[in-house]
């Protein structure tokens, strides 16, 4: 404890938050120490297994998973809103073009932001203050089921092709790689880009969804708190590891030059993308799940990062001994989208096409509580003046 000159003590908070309870959830938990998180008390790696993305999107906002009917009826209502109202989709190419100027090239993740605040004003989304809770569930389903169908259209958009229409036939995923690629996918890599939505979809208060919540608490609408989560998620220590992942394997090349490589950079202080959690002490289990759907696949790439894995957890366990870093849920979804057809640039992007669900999931349980969450600042500068008592 410290001790100001009011005489008030303040407990010592660890940086980042790391570790503080701000809230009670009933969306789920991360239980690092034992590798294991789930999403309402399902495993999520066992949903990933065998449930539909529209079957876990249904269980994070309506609490409950679906029987087949009410499955198929879930389904159907959400792919019915995949498409833009007209005037959001008449400003995606300048959206886009704005955004090819930016120094890093096109960036749907960017420009989805300016997309779900158009959708919020062309769709008439209200503060949640002043909403039910029906209409509530109805602006983030509506959000939700868009957000596939801004960034596609943005990618698209941002290399002179044209957007392709989203299809109600296809499932979430399938919708996804068709919109993006202009082609149906393969039943197979349509479901492996599934699983890891899924697996994805939510991951406790990680820095977006607290980031969504907060905006939440002030009574703002759900694209406003979208846009938020989405600000938050484009930070590359949150949501833009994957394609560095990659990235490592492509500077590594070959299996002689892992363990040369690894320990001149671990060596020099430098983080190894894809390897190390913020809350798993042990293997994540994500990772797991993912490294068998790339082993499935099979290929020279899946069995060069099967290798690196293994030396660099190796190589990671002698220079930073007592330290538990296994490879993340970043180092193998890189190989399974690429395996899938997802180009690097939308990686991230992808993985918001997974969050959402989970932010919206957040954003709900969040308007319940009408409290502002407003935490307080410890003040470090220079000692101001003694208040002059009034005469």
């Amino acid at each position: 404890m410290s001790v100001n000159k009011a005489g008030a003590t303040r407990s010592e908070v660890p940086r980042g938050l790391a570790g503080v309870v701000v809230a009670d959830t009933r969306i789920g938990d991360v239980r690092g120490r034992e590798g294991f998180y789930h999403y309402r008390q399902y495993s999520a790696v066992d949903l990933a297994r065998g449930r539909s993305f529209e079957d876990v999107w249904h269980l994070l906002v309506h609490g409950d998973l679906p029987d087949a009917r009410r499955s198929a009826d879930f389904a159907a209502r959400t792919a019915a809103l995949r498409r833009l109202p007209g005037e959001v989709a008449a400003a995606l190419p300048a959206v886009a073009a704005a955004g090819a100027r930016a120094a890093t090239g096109p960036d749907p993740l960017a420009g989805l932001r300016t997309g779900l605040s158009l959708l919020g004003a062309a769709r008439g989304f209200r503060p949640v203050y002043d909403t039910d809770p029906e209409q509530r569930l109805s602006d983030t389903l509506v959000a939700a089921a868009a957000v596939p169908t801004l960034l596609t259209a943005l990618y698209r958009l941002g290399r002179g092709l044209t957007p392709v229409e989203p299809r109600t036939d296809l499932s979430y995923a399938a919708n996804y790689l068709y919109m993006l690629t202009g082609d149906e996918p393969e039943p197979r890599r349509a479901r492996a880009v599934e699983q890891y939505l899924i697996s994805t979809i939510d991951h406790g208060f990680n820095a977006s969804t607290f980031t969504a919540r907060v905006i939440t608490s002030t009574g703002a609408d759900v694209a406003a708190a979208l846009v938020g989560a989405v600000g938050a998620l484009s930070g590359p220590l949150h949501g833009g590891a994957p394609s560095r992942a990659l990235d490592t394997l492509d500077a590594i090349g070959t299996p002689d030059r892992v363990d040369p490589w690894i320990r001149a950079r671990v060596l020099a202080g430098e983080r190894i993308m894809g390897f190390g959690h913020a809350v798993y002490r042990t293997e994540d289990p994500r990772s797991r799940m993912l490294r068998e759907i790339a082993q499935e696949f099979g290929g020279p790439r899946v069995t060069f990062a099967v290798e690196v894995e293994r030396q660099v957890e190796a190589i990671l366990a002698e220079l930073k001994p007592g330290r538990e870093l296994h490879a993340n849920v970043e180092f193998y979804a890189g190989v399974v989208m690429e395996l899938c057809g997802v180009p690097r640039e939308m990686f991230t992007p992808t993985f918001a096409a997974a969050r959402v669900v989970g932010w919206s999931a957040n954003i709900l349980e969040q308007a319940e509580d009408k409290k502002i969450i407003r935490p307080a600042a410890r003040y470090v500068g220079p000692e101001a003046p003694e208040p002059v008592a009034a005469a």
